[in-house]
């Protein structure tokens, strides 16, 4: 059975979604383009210095036009100042994955033009997760350091504890055959030091690198003596005596073409595979430009998901499966950027047929090795009589049960509502989806704002009477107002992102190429064989 498309992108109400949709973009992009200008800031000092600003740094590393995918770019958004307009997104550090001489990377760059590259709000949430995903889909992993630390006027012991985890996915990454690259730009204090200590391979630059557990004013409040920063962690003594550098180069330009040679050497991009499909496939026929008048900016409007399905997968050709059966519960096989994949997404809440259909479907394209695309776009599994003596808790168990288990890469866009256990039954992030964005407009929360402020009104209205109260209604209005704020306000996909929630918000109209792009990451991966050992390498 065939999908015709019946939206029309030039009607009323798909003018006035894409203004809506425009408008949530350009704040998206205001807070990216934040951190960066921050970060500008500095240049005169870094000009002075002789050294490239971080953005700089990661430009020269990375292939010209090559793509580069990047991660969390929102972490730590009104984490560091509840002030929306005066928070800093970025957790203090630039993180993607890119082609460095032909291989694919996970890199890592300290913004040190913010507070001296200080790991910010969620900053080490977010390396833990760049650090995951290069796990998992065999990256080697690259990271420019120059890092003032932890700020110790905001010390917080958890976060000393829980970052040893840091240290530990390198021995990991080591280990698992991925090779670690440091390109050490400027100072790595303490915790710092162990980035280069745990590296397979390090880079550092004459009189900017420092490497130590404790530099000249611990050392002498601890122990009395004195020392030079160089004495104790300068590039010059780190490559000619301690042996914790193998490269001491002149600046950073000097630093970063090393780090390309290095990568090179490696030998990794003749064994780096494309899908073969890759340079077969058609485009979709239908303009990208129209997710944005498709998406309402409430969940309560309609969207007829196959639409969005359209305007994503190659020669905008997919076959549905069971598209009478739990029809809310849309699942469908197609090709995008090549990669034979599964889509399941949401025409409303999920039902008991739903569930059972994608339980099936997730299965059948585990048998297949097919990966799995969620496109969420759901208030949760369906409520009600009916529905419960239906057994909606064990089948939509059933499908959880299926997401937890699957043996195939899957990858969630959330696109609009995300609410309840439907998060997790279209693998929310719970559910460790191999790569999870955020459309700008989409909503993730254990149920609507204006659900929960019902849910308490009733009980609180029912606690009264109980007890022969008559509640004032100004009173249950306020508390009403302040509970649908409250879940507004931590729905929204910049507030979630902040938080390290998901892997980035994206522009709708860059679903495609975000999706061909985990894709091809995904099966060179499989296609990857790193020689694993016991050990990750040590310095010697």
């Amino acid at each position: 059975m065939t999908f015709e498309s019946t939206w029309n992108p030039h009607s009323p109400v798909a003018q006035q979604r894409r203004e809506a949709a425009l408008a949530r973009l350009a704040q998206w992009q205001a807070l990216q383009n934040r951190a960066a200008l921050a970060s500008a800031q500095s240049k005169p000092v870094f000009d002075k210095r002789g050294q490239l600003l971080p953005r700089e740094r990661v430009a020269l590393l990375l292939d010209p036009g090559a793509p580069f995918l990047p991660l969390c770019a929102l972490a730590g958004f009104v984490q560091d100042t509840p002030d929306p307009t005066k928070s800093v997104p970025g957790g203090g550090m630039i993180a993607g994955i890119g082609f460095i001489s032909g291989v694919r990377c996970m890199v890592v760059a300290s913004d040190s033009g913010i507070e001296a590259g200080a790991i910010q709000a969620r900053g080490l949430e977010k390396i833990l997760r760049v650090q995951e995903l290069a796990l998992e889909n065999k990256l080697p992993f690259v990271h420019l350091v120059e890092s003032a630390g932890a700020n110790l006027m905001q010390y917080k012991v958890e976060g000393f504890v829980l970052g040893g985890s840091l240290f530990r996915n390198l021995a990991r990454l080591s280990a698992a055959g991925l090779p670690v690259l440091t390109v050490q730009h400027g100072s790595g204090t303490a915790g710092g030091a162990y980035m280069p200590g745990l590296s397979d391979t390090v880079i550092m630059v004459r009189g900017r690198s420092r490497a130590f557990l404790a530099g000249p004013p611990l050392l002498k409040a601890a122990t009395g003596e004195v020392a030079t920063e160089e004495e104790l962690g300068g590039a010059e003594m780190h490559t000619s005596v301690s042996g914790l550098g193998e490269y001491l180069c002149e600046d950073d330009r000097h630093a970063l073409g090393t780090a390309r040679d290095v990568v090179a050497r490696w030998d990794w991009a003749a064994r780096s595979t494309q899908h073969k499909d890759n340079n077969t496939f058609k485009p979709p026929r239908f303009d990208a430009e129209e997710l944005l008048g498709l998406m309402p900016a409430h969940h309560r409007e309609p969207i007829d998901m196959r639409e969005v399905i359209l305007r994503l997968v190659d020669d905008s050709d997919f076959l549905e499966f069971k598209p009478l059966f739990g029809a809310a519960t849309v699942c469908a096989q197609a090709r995008i950027g090549g990669h034979a994949v599964g889509i399941i997404s949401n025409n409303g809440p999920i039902d008991v047929a739903g569930a059972n259909k994608a339980t099936h479907f997730i299965q059948w394209m585990c048998q297949l090795g097919h990966p799995i695309i969620y496109l969420q776009n759901t208030t949760g599994y369906m409520v009600g009589k009916d529905s419960e003596q239906g057994g909606m808790i064990k089948h939509g168990s059933k499908m959880i049960q299926a997401v937890t288990s699957a043996t195939v890469p899957q990858i969630t866009i959330q696109c609009g509502a995300s609410f309840g256990a439907g998060n997790y039954g279209m693998c929310g992030r719970g559910y460790a989806p191999r790569f999870l964005f955020s459309w700008p407009g989409a909503k993730t929360a254990v149920m609507g704002g204006e659900q929960a402020a019902r849910t308490m009104q009733i009980v609180a209205e029912a606690g009264m009477a109980r007890k022969g109260i008559t509640p004032a209604p100004e009173k249950m209005q306020a508390q009403f107002d302040k509970i649908v704020a409250l879940f507004e306000a931590q729905a929204d996909a910049f507030y979630t992102s902040g938080l390290v929630l998901d892997d980035g918000v994206i522009d709708p109209r860059d679903t495609r190429s975000v999706l061909s792009f985990c894709l091809d990451t995904c099966a060179e991966s499989a296609a990857r064989q790193p020689r694993a050992m016991p050990f990750g390498v040590a310095r010697m």
